[in-house]
């Protein structure tokens, strides 16, 4: 038996759960993962990514020097970016090339990356500069890095992945509500009678959260709707599954509430006392008929109308939702059609009820709460709603009227302006947008304009690749910070290691690379000189009313829930018992819209796109683990009746091709997905998912389609056909 040197507290890096974490270290070597049973977010449990997914920091390739390219560091025009992913890495006895990466120190790199920055800056202004910051950093991180673009660089191009992944139900919320947070606690399910899951594989991409509802069912006698258009897990608990086709989910929960309308199951009193516009919706429902909802979803009417009477009824109704709500070209729309259910029955503002948008990574819900995104500063303040800017001038130490009022680009905008009359210099710290973005021929093609990309981050990713510099950072157990959970919950995040080599601190990169702007610039010093995160947290609550009694002495443990007013506050399980934040709630008519492309003779299927329980994200992280023995390769799911229509058995490589590009993958023959469906997970590089999907936008959020566009599968070669590989298939 080990006998560790030390057991460190912290946080997951994964999804937004946000379980805690033990690491038992011997000699700055993680063993072993546990999880307190006290923790009142996880109570020891963890899934397979929580407890086995941490030796990607052990890497050997994890980069732990500062890298530049050669023709940087030799003063020479810089040649076509395109040439970047053929450069060799330091020491490989290859021909040299002006783009091989060359080690270096901190100060060249760091001076490098300060005078082209600024260089730009004073050639094209404030809409040239643009930031991707990172749902894998801590809360002080993404406030710094938003800080430095807006503060110094005067632009508010700054957004993170929330744009590609929950955008819709942020923009949704906020149109109703005034905020866009998750409105409970996930645990408070297991006291839930009704609950609905959608878009969401909870057991696989939130395996906590689909504990709780899975002893909801089986302890506790909750009922269980489940609408997705594959058999996840959770069908095996539900009450009742409504297998949709993708992008149908306006029709089939409008014509839920066309159903609770009709049949008077709505809360009139609570509908009087609390919403607004109550009668033009209600117009707007005769068309959304169970029977017309199943003519375009495939979902029978009788179902949607027990589902609808299942949740009305229901004494406490909670609904629970994942990106297959949110990515779709009317992602809005379809995000509002929960919260109008909500809102319909009253089942929001009480224990155990309310609307969940679940969170993908692990810290998504703070970076957006730290202001990453191009229309507001932290705490959700508008860039462009008087009084909001001048509170962040005074903070920072700005001259009156010198932050932007202009919204900036979002995530899905700033690489289609890349070039020289728009956006030239791109920092990205800890994302991959050559694996997370739409069509990613026309992303290549994008990030190929760019003058000067800067990427933070642990491994040469397949953005990476592209860089003029990389600053080699440090992971979560290698860094002290906070993390905001997918139902609010700020806590403590605790290095356990020293940073490997030469890698460091994502803020204190961040800081040194500030300072050296702001000399450059000759503006007044806006604050860089912290000693701590807690320190740059402490800077956040003074500014921001629902994190203004967070410190990291109250957070020590078990965190707390924001809104948190002061420094006696305990923290707010559930929001909305009162009021919304924009008063009264409101009810926003609806017209249905189809995916922006449905199937048609050439592209006959419907590919949807999504997570596995083994991997995470664009698989920057668990593809540098062991995880990837679980799961070594792409495959796409296919059902079996189209499977043997298309001369398709289980194992055999097939060509998956859609109107933007193809991939060549293993089939998976299976039940979990309904006729007509393909789905592939998102993972992969030598198998990109996001060379297939739409690059369509939501008009409103700004969000691309992957859940749904048309598709055609073909075989390979039938001498190719042999069994899938060892993992779980």
């Amino acid at each position: 038996m080990i006998t560790p040197d030390r057991v460190v507290r912290t946080v997951c890096p994964y999804c937004g759960v946000g379980c805690a974490l033990e690491l038992h270290v011997k000699d700055d070597l993680i063993y072993r993962v546990t999880s307190p049973f006290d923790s009142v977010v996880n109570q020891g449990n963890l899934c397979v990514k929580g407890r086995f997914g941490y030796n990607f920091i052990y890497h050997p390739k994890r980069v732990t020097v500062p890298l530049v390219r050669r023709y940087l560091l030799e003063g020479q025009p810089r040649p076509p970016r395109a040439e970047a992913p053929q450069a060799s890495y330091p020491g490989n006895g290859s021909t040299p090339s002006p783009w091989d990466w060359i080690e270096t120190d901190w100060e060249t790199a760091l001076n490098l990356v300060a005078d082209h920055l600024v260089r730009i800056y004073r050639e094209s202004g404030p809409k040239a500069m643009a930031t991707y910051g990172s749902a894998k950093a801590t809360n002080e991180d993404n406030y710094l890095l938003q800080k430095i673009f807006r503060a110094l660089f005067r632009t508010n191009n700054v957004d993170h992945c929330t744009r590609l992944c929950h955008a819709g139900s942020v923009t949704a919320l906020m149109q109703s509500l005034g905020t866009s947070a998750m409105s409970n606690t996930a645990i408070e399910v297991l006291d839930s009678d009704v609950f609905i899951v959608t878009g969401s594989n909870t057991t696989e991409n939130h395996p906590i959260i689909a504990l709780h509802m899975k002893r909801a069912v089986r302890e506790r006698g909750a009922k269980l709707i489940v609408v997705d258009p594959r058999r996840i897990e959770l069908v095996d608990f539900a009450e009742l599954w409504l297998p949709l086709r993708p992008g149908t989910n306006v029709a089939v929960f409008s014509a839920m509430a066309h159903v609770i309308v009709k049949e008077g199951l709505y809360n009139r009193a609570f509908i009087e006392a609390r919403t607004e516009g109550f009668e033009e919706y209600v117009k707007s429902l005769e068309k959304f008929t169970p029977e017309f909802a199943e003519n375009v979803s495939g979902v029978p009417a009788e179902d949607i109308r027990r589902a609808a009477r299942l949740y009305a009824t229901a004494k406490n109704g909670a609904i629970f939702w994942g990106m297959g709500i949110s990515q779709l070209s009317h992602g809005t729309a379809s995000a509002l059609t929960l919260v109008h259910l909500a809102l319909l029955t009253g089942h929001i503002g009480r224990r155990s009820t309310g609307l969940n948008p679940l969170r993908g990574q692990n810290n998504v819900q703070g970076s957006s709460d730290m202001g990453v995104m191009p229309f507001h500063f932290p705490g959700y303040m508008r860039v462009d709603a008087p009084g909001n800017a001048e509170k962040w001038e005074k903070a920072w130490n700005i001259e009156p009227g010198g932050l932007s009022r202009e919204l900036g680009l979002t995530t899905t905008e700033i690489l289609s302006h890349a070039g020289p009359h728009g956006v030239r210099a791109l920092y990205i710290m800890g994302e991959n947008p050559m694996m997370t973005e739409p069509n990613l021929n026309k992303t290549r093609h994008h990030i190929e304009q760019l003058d000067f990309l800067v990427v933070q981050d642990l491994f040469i990713n397949e953005t990476g690749v592209y860089a003029d510099v990389f600053l080699p950072a440090t992971p979560f157990a290698e860094k002290d910070g906070t993390f905001t959970n997918t139902d609010r919950r700020v806590q403590r995040v605790r290095a356990a290691l020293p940073p490997r080599g030469q890698s460091r601190p994502d803020w204190q990169i961040l800081c040194d690379v500030a300072k050296r702007i702001e000399a450059r610039l000759g503006r007044p010093t806006a604050g860089w000189e912290y000693q701590h995160p807690s320190e740059i947290l402490a800077e956040v609550s003074r500014v921001v009313p629902e994190y203004a009694g967070i410190t990291y002495e109250r957070i020590e443990k078990d965190g707390l829930q924001y809104p948190v007013w002061d420094l006696k506050h305990p923290g707010t399980p559930f929001l909305f018992s009162e009021t919304f934040p924009r008063g009264r709630g409101r009810f926003i008519p609806l017209d249905y819209v189809t995916a922006a492309e449905t199937p048609d003779d050439e592209y006959p299927f419907i590919l949807t796109t999504g997570r596995l329980l083994e991997h995470w994200h664009g698989g920057t992280l668990t593809r540098h683990s062991s995880l990837d023995e679980l799961y070594p390769q792409a495959y796409v799911e296919i059902h079996p009746a189209d499977a043997e229509m298309h001369g398709i058995q289980d194992g055999m490589m097939v060509k998956v091709s859609t109107r933007r590009g193809e991939v060549a993958l293993r089939a998976h023959v299976t039940e979990k997905t309904t006729v007509g469906v393909l789905f592939i997970p998102m993972h992969f590089a030598e198998a990109a998912a996001n060379l297939l999907t739409n690059d369509v936008l939501d008009p409103q959020a700004r969000i691309p389609e992957y859940k749904a566009c048309a598709a055609q599968v073909f075989p390979l070669h039938e001498e190719m056909l042999s069994p899938l590989p060892r993992g779980r298939y």
